[in-house]
């Protein structure tokens, strides 16, 4: 009776205290915790163990270290080696170079259903290197790689949320299997589709995604755009372009034919396209007409105009080719995707576990820094968010935007992401200023409140059946009307060269400014 007793004031007092402060802060959130109704044992495990102050530092570490790495997709391997490692030494059985991609990998622990996913990215971007936790532009090593969109907190904090989630099960006797997806080269979108074709996620119930943002949210609902991208290749003939010009036959002609046709295309797409284009190869001396030239393109649009779109910029090429008297002599698709299709059951379970954990504490230098990073952006000085954000409708209206491979996982199971923060806001994406915030403490709180919501959010599917059924629900309802059709040609391979060149000129350079292997 007493212990009764104590838990219904408690359960009062925890409340009151909820509802009089309804944008409490990260520390209130776990100051409470155990007197609210949906914090069960297993929950407060993990909460526990990522709350410890030598874990945070731990996983800190880590996320540090993978930002030094900076290592462009598809040569992400000591980035991947980091996590692999982390996960190997908690009890993970991890399958190595799945689909075909040396550094893609799946962790998993326990057995049976229900089996709950949590996807991890950890690829940086090119040119953008920078100097941490400084607020005008400086690079590390100039021309060099940086992680401009958060990738090595995501991996990090993805792979933090699956070992709590697993302590919780082992110290709570919980059945099922918690996997995470070690994901590579999610900024040129190229792993999941493989990774879908592979069937890696057919036995998945549900699956939860991350990002790195400065706030803390979530949504349902279509958003982003679907993309190939895609590689035209012209073989043209040689000759002296001042002696015989006449006898060559310029393969860079046909490149820039094409883009000259496909920049005139864009008057006649629907607003929801993007299209962009960089040359690859265009000849190696301006006094020898070149015999190959190469151009890498992005077609962006929604799921249903896609393909349509892709087959009018490759007619742009072969009458490109025709024009300039050059072949085309190749299309590799070197990867295509699906627009998000977000799953409203997954998002409220993880708005959920938003409101129960809130946003970090931040400190008058973490602050302090965030206002100079503002104001040198020109943007309004407010420093890092305090509340989190509530959970609305999506936009009726597709206008297209930026793309991710994630929108494969979301045609295969139910699906939502956290966006988490550590992020300075005002910061821009794939800029030196994302770079910077995302080093040092900040961004070891943003992950570890984003390593808490996946863990809550996991369990909360792992332990409630109705909710997981709920979610499968939904999911089945939507595939009916938008089942799952892979955009890869027949005979597609993941591209595992891409960016070779790049990080074998500069990762000894940028080796030597990291951080100390030995830590981990």
């Amino acid at each position: 009776m007493r212990t009764r007793f104590f838990f219904k004031i408690t359960l009062i007092i925890s409340l009151i205290i909820l509802f009089a402060n309804p944008a409490s802060s990260q520390k209130k959130a776990e100051d409470i915790y155990l007197g609210k109704a949906d914090l069960y044992k297993g929950k407060k495990a993990a909460l526990e163990y990522l709350s410890d102050s030598l874990i945070i530092r731990k996983f800190g570490n880590i996320s540090d270290a993978i930002w030094n790495y900076a290592e462009l997709g598809m040569q992400e391997f000591k980035s991947s080696a980091l996590l692999i490692k982390t996960l190997e030494e908690e009890g993970f059985k991890v399958e190595k170079g799945v689909a075909g991609m040396p550094t893609c990998f799946v962790a998993s622990w326990g057995s049976g259903k229900p089996v709950i996913g949590i996807l991890g990215e950890f690829d940086a971007l090119p040119m953008i290197s920078q100097k941490p936790l400084t607020s005008y532009q400086m690079p590390l090593v100039d021309g060099a790689p940086g992680h401009g969109c958060g990738h090595n907190m995501m991996g990090t904090a993805a792979v933090a949320a699956a070992i709590a989630v697993k302590k919780s099960m082992e110290q709570n006797n919980l059945s099922g299997t918690i996997k995470f997806f070690g994901s590579p080269a999610e900024e040129t979108v190229i792993s999941r589709p493989y990774m879908v074709r592979e069937g890696v996620f057919k036995d998945v119930d549900a699956v939860i995604d991350n990002h790195a943002s400065s706030d803390m949210s979530t949504s349902y609902g279509v958003n982003g755009s679907a993309v190939m991208s895609v590689v035209f290749s012209f073989k043209g003939k040689t000759s002296h372009a001042a002696g015989a010009p006449w006898s060559g036959r310029s393969a860079l002609d046909g490149v820039e034919l094409m883009n000259v046709a496909s920049n005139y295309l864009r008057e006649h797409l629907f607003y929801t396209n993007r299209l962009h284009y960089v040359v690859t190869e265009g000849g190696e001396a301006p006094n020898v007409v070149p015999d190959k030239a190469s151009v890498w393109y992005y077609i962006r649009n929604t799921d249903e105009r896609l393909e349509e779109m892709y087959k009018r910029v490759l007619d742009c090429a072969k009458g490109a080719a025709l024009a300039s008297g050059t072949s085309l002599d190749t299309v590799v698709v070197l990867t295509a995707i699906h627009q998000r299709h977000s799953n409203k059951g997954m998002a409220e379970t993880i708005q959920r576990n938003i409101e129960l954990i809130g946003m970090p504490e931040w400190t008058v230098k973490e602050q302090e820094f965030a206002k100079s990073l503002q104001k040198e952006l020109g943007e309004k000085e407010t420093g890092y968010p305090v509340k989190i954000k509530t959970l609305r409708p999506p936009s009726d209206i597709q206008v297209g935007g930026g793309s991710s491979d994630v929108g494969e996982v979301t045609l295969i199971a139910p699906t939502a992401t956290l966006n988490f923060p550590g992020g300075v806001p005002g910061e821009i994406g794939h800029h030196w200023s994302t770079v910077t915030s995302g080093y040092g403490t900040a961004a070891w709180k943003g992950l570890n409140a984003g390593a808490k919501v996946m863990a809550a959010s996991a369990l909360d599917l792992l332990t409630k059946p109705k909710l997981l059924d709920e979610a499968k629900k939904e999911f089945a309802e939507y595939s009916k009307d938008h089942p799952y059709k892979s955009f890869l040609p027949e005979g597609a391979k993941p591209p595992l060269n891409l960016n070779k060149e790049i990080m074998d000129k500069y990762r000894d350079a940028m080796l030597k400014l990291g951080g100390d292997e030995r830590l981990f």
